[in-house]
């Protein structure tokens, strides 16, 4: 198999970024893992991953994850690197909020407030990390991975130049894109 230096960049990147799972990593770099079947989203459960989406990164003075579309990136990532029953697992928890929100609130989870909405992310949080950790991964990459994300939220410099390996940041300066 050949691969150019881009591509060998991007991996040892992932690599040394942290531990990512393999379906994010094969979600970023293209790749389809799932050949199979799929869940079906349709709109309704499309904002509401949105919705909790934007609890994860609200927008502030940069767009959240909704502005980016990051629940498109989660859905696709899904769609294409996660087998039918985790998929099934994934958006079964994901309604569970919503039925939570109904439960206590008497209202859906996008018609709440920020703060209850927060207050029950956490709650999810604590009672499925293993959902809310595959959850936050899809989101964060789906936002940093976006234009805006690695434009408004990093700091962004399309031709860097030379390398230089120890730059001192400026107070209050954003971290730098990894593109």
């Amino acid at each position: 198999m050949n691969m150019n230096r881009r591509e060998a960049l991007q991996r040892v990147s992932l690599i040394l970024g942290g531990m990512l799972s393999a379906q994010l990593s094969a979600g970023l770099m293209g790749q389809v893992l799932n050949p199979g079947s799929s869940v079906t989203v349709d709109a309704a459960m499309q904002g509401l991953l949105a919705q909790v989406a934007d609890v994860i990164i609200p927008t502030t003075d940069t767009p959240g994850a909704a502005a980016v579309g990051a629940e498109i990136f989660v859905m696709r990532v899904m769609q294409d690197c996660y087998l039918y029953g985790e998929q099934v697992q994934f958006y079964a928890a994901l309604s569970k909020i919503n039925a939570d929100a109904q439960s206590a609130y008497g209202k859906g989870f996008a018609e709440l407030e920020a703060a209850k909405k927060s207050d029950l992310i956490k709650l999810v949080a604590g009672s499925n990390t293993p959902f809310f950790k595959t959850l936050r991964e899809l989101v964060i990459a789906g936002y940093f991975s976006s234009e805006i994300g690695a434009t408004k939220a990093l700091e962004y410099l399309p031709v860097p130049g030379q390398f230089v390996g120890d730059v001192p940041m400026r107070p209050g300066q954003k971290a730098w894109a990894q593109i």
